[in-house]
This record gives structure tokens, C-alpha cells and sequence, in this order.
């Protein structure tokens, strides 16, 4: 709060107050992908914002992707990258790509932020304890899941224990195939068994834009009936669809809170969570 009076820093943390009153001992998961995940001083910002969120008496849970990390091992390796309604198609051999680079780099880079900052995280991924077992979603897209269980017991093994759980979204079925999982819809389902109190997807636009290209034209908030509409006139497509479909099938099943914002502002989660403003689209029945 360097350059700040007194009289705002003060304003700034009896505003955020209640908030934190709110989520104290409440459950908090976190979607993190997209370009805050490979700018380092975003990375370390949003690693700060969790710590925080955490030291508050919440109980965070970090889900993410790594989508541009893989296309770049994928690149480097001659494989071309091709995508069905938002989601990568995964041959046997990128399933291990996948594996690779989420469970093996981007986890554990996570974790070591996380760690050098005064938290404390444990990484997971959905092949741990099967903690996200699942089955092919559809053939054209080969080995991509969809999540058929989610077992919550690793999850709040960690958070009982004062740990911020990192999970990594690949998962596996009862042959020992390996699964790349969509991380919207994977914490959307994490979310819900965990009866958690808020889901939010952090993405590379400010939520859901009327007209992509302008910023101004954000819709702050999307009823569950209104969704349909909204893919079927093209405002909601591509990549979007999977991370609206995980937030409303979050809000049917009983998640308190669902929001999509932008990962690229800094100190965005701060923002939605402890303070009056919010940032981007919120999703309601």
C-alpha cells in the first residue's frame, strides 16, 4: 500500500473485513491458467494473492491447467495442436506430453512459488489416490476425460492440516489409461464435491464480453437460463464454453459463489473476494 494515505489503507482493510469474516474456514477453489500463468510477475502475484486468502483463515484450493506449456512442449517436439469446441484433442502419446508437463513442471513450480513465499502447499494431481478418475469424453477427441468421480479425501486430508492443495488436472480410469482433463471443468467438479463456498476460473478476458474486442461491453452477471442463448448466438464459443458450462453446472449443484475473471489484472482474486467491486462476470440461478 506504499504511496497510499493512511485514511485509504484503513478504508482499504475495514472494507475487507466482512469479506474475510465471510470466508473464514470456507472452502475456496481456484481455476489458474491462461497468460497469468506464464508472465512471471503475474505468477507471483496471484501466488501472493492465495498465501493471503489462506493466512486469512480461508481454505484455498489451487486447480490448474498449463495449456500453453503444453503446446510449447508439443511445438518442440513436432506436434501439431488442434482443439474441438475449446478442448485439445489428446492422442495416447500427448496424454503423456500432458502428464509430463502439468503433473511434473508446471505442479511443482507452483508449489515452490507458493512455498517461497510464506505458504504452504502440497501438489497433487488427479492420478494421486485416484483422486479423478474418468473415461474418454469422446472418441474424436481420443484421450480426453470426462470426470466420472472425484475422491475429496486427499484434498481435505491437506486442508485440515493447514495446506494449500495444487492439483494438476490429468486423471485415470480402472485400465491405468491416463486422461487429459479440461482444469475449468475439473475444478467446476472439485468445487462441487468439496461443497465449496466460492468457484472462481481466472481467464485471459476481463469475463464474458458481449462483443469479444471490447472491454466495456463485460456482462457482470449470467443467469442459468440466459446460457443457452448466449452459446447458441456466439457471444459464449470456443474455449469459453467449457469454463461457462463448469461454472453454471457448478451454481445447479450448490456451489455458493461462481465467477469468471481476468487473471491478467493484478491482484484480481484480491479484488473479487474482499472487496465491493467485482471484476468480472458472476454466474447466479
Amino acid at each position: 500500500m506504499m504511496g497510499y494515505s493512511n485514511e485509504l489503507r484503513s478504508q482499504i482493510l475495514i472494507e475487507a473485513l466482512p469479506y474475510i469474516q465471510k470466508y473464514n474456514g470456507k472452502i475456496v477453489v481456484i481455476k489458474y491458467g491462461g497468460h497469468a500463468m506464464t508472465d512471471d510477475t503475474l505468477k507471483r502475484s496471484v501466488m501472493g494473492d492465495i498465501v493471503l486468502l489462506s493466512l486469512v483463515g480461508m481454505k484455498v484450493v489451487l486447480v490448474h491447467g498449463g495449456g500453453p506449456e503444453i503446446t510449447e512442449m508439443l511445438m518442440r517436439l513436432g506436434k501439431k495442436s488442434e482443439f474441438i469446441d475449446g478442448l485439445r484433442v489428446t492422442d495416447k502419446e500427448t496424454a503423456e506430453i500432458v502428464q509430463m508437463v502439468l503433473c511434473g513442471k508446471v505442479n511443482k513450480d507452483l508449489v515452490k512459488y507458493i512455498d517461497g513465499i510464506g505458504g504452504k502447499a502440497v501438489g497433487l494431481s488427479g492420478i494421486d489416490n485416484r483422486l479423478l478418475e474418468a473415461k474418454m469424453l469422446d472418441e474424436q477427441l481420443g484421450y480426453v476425460g470426462d470426470i466420472t468421480c472425484v475422491n475429496p479425501q486427499p484434498i481435505t486430508d491437506l486442508l485440515d492440516r493447514g495446506y494449500i492443495p495444487v492439483i494438476s488436472t490429468v486423471a485415470c480410469d480402472g485400465e491405468g489409461n491416463v486422461y487429459n482433463v479440461n482444469a475449468d471443468i475439473a475444478a467446476a467438479r472439485i468445487a462441487e464435491v468439496l461443497q465449496a463456498e466460492s468457484f472462481i476460473s481466472m481467464t485471459d478476458t476481463r469475463g464474458i464480453l458481449r462483443e469479444k474486442e471490447d472491454d466495456n461491453t463485460l456482462i457482470s452477471e449470467i443467469r442459468v437460463d440466459q446460457a443457452d442463448e448466449l452459446i447458441q448466438t456466439g457471444v459464449i464459443s470456443g474455449g469459453m464454453i467449457p469454463k461457462v458450462e463448469s461454472c453454471l453446472a457448478s451454481v445447479r449443484r450448490g456451489v455458493n459463489r461462481v465467477f469468471v475473471i481476468d487473471g491478467r489484472v493484478e491482484h484480481a482474486l484480491l479484488i473479487e473476494m474482499l472487496t465491493d467491486s467485482g471484476v468480472g462476470t458472476m454466474f447466479t440461478n
